[in-house]
């Protein structure tokens, strides 16, 4: 099993990779509200389409990551513009960044759980359509499901023509599971995370029920230990974050939940990055993207087989630049 990213082994016959993103502000950020389990919503009735509230502990959330996006744009973070002039790279910097995030892993497996710690690995991606199954917890309002699910169908049709494999939202067969839940709710997500994920033990399953207020998303993949082929998915959004915020942990999730299951502070212009200067996809990130789905490399690849076919195709989409 293993754990991929920065939002983020072995269990046979299957591999798991975790990209658990912790967006944490570079200067200091506002203290996190407690940590007490709160007020657990009502149930909420299948004929009323209005939301059951908030809990004081998710109302707390909410403002607490609004601080947080507050302090990362004033330091001029959390950028939208998908990199410039001043942000230049060449096909060399391209393919070292590739091998950096795709074939490394940020976390691997012990047993008290996931371990920070990089490992050389082997490319892994998916083969089967990926169909996202997105759910909602009871708290987010209706509104907010219609433009999140806008934006998302959008996105992963995006990263569809980015890479040439089929992914898009579906309401059946799902493989990608997608939750946007407050605090109270992912604490019930247990159930569903063992249900999607199976194999994971009561502590790994913990790591996302009782994810730290520093951990702002992530998302865990799990892949065939014979194949590294992906086949399940499974990423938890915190419902409590402002608008950018909550878009930039789609973004990246979903990105490395395709299979740039590492990061690297090389990386720039780059999702892929823990110094959080980038907010949303950028045009390097849509390259590796393309170079993970290009049919001359494939799943199970070794760094050190990877390594030339990367930099030819690095050389190609950049035009020899270095």
């Amino acid at each position: 099993m293993m754990l991929c990213g920065s939002r983020r082994s072995i269990l046979p016959p299957r591999a798991l990779a975790l990209a658990a993103c912790a967006l944490l502000a570079a200067c200091n950020p506002p203290a996190p509200p407690p940590t007490g389990h709160g007020t657990m919503p009502r149930p909420r009735p299948a004929s009323l389409r209005v939301p059951v509230p908030e809990s004081p502990e998710a109302q707390a959330m909410r403002a607490y990551y609004a601080r947080i996006q507050t302090d990362l744009l004033a330091q001029g973070l959390l950028r939208t513009d998908g990199g410039g002039r001043d942000t230049p790279y060449t096909d060399r910097m391209l393919a070292e960044n590739f091998i950096r995030i795709a074939l490394y892993d940020e976390y691997e497996r012990a047993d008290s759980g996931f371990a920070q710690r990089e490992t050389e690995s082997r490319l892994r991606r998916w083969e089967a359509p990926v169909k996202v199954g997105l759910s909602f917890g009871a708290s987010v309002p209706e509104e907010r499901r219609a433009t999140d699910r806008a934006r998302i169908a959008s996105y992963l049709a995006r990263l569809a023509r980015i890479t040439g494999h089929p992914i898009g939202l579906s309401d059946s067969g799902a493989n990608f599971f997608l939750h946007i839940v407050a605090e109270d709710e992912r604490r019930e997500l247990g159930p569903a995370i063992s249900s999607a994920l199976p194999g994971l033990s009561a502590t790994e399953v913990a790591g996302i029920t009782e994810m730290p207020t520093s951990t702002y998303c992530l998302v865990y993949a799990l892949s065939d230990d014979e194949t590294s082929v992906y086949t399940r998915a499974f990423a938890v959004i915190r419902a409590e974050h402002p608008d950018l915020l909550r878009l930039s942990c789609l973004h990246e999730e979903i990105a490395q939940g395709l299979g740039l299951a590492n990061d690297s502070p090389a990386a720039r212009p780059s999702i892929f990055n823990d110094d959080e200067e980038f907010a949303l996809l950028t045009t390097q990130d849509e390259l590796l993207l393309r170079m993970l789905y290009d049919p001359r490399l494939r799943p199970g690849m070794t760094v050190r087989e990877a390594q030339p076919i990367v930099e030819a195709i690095a050389y190609e989409l950049l035009g020899g630049e270095s």
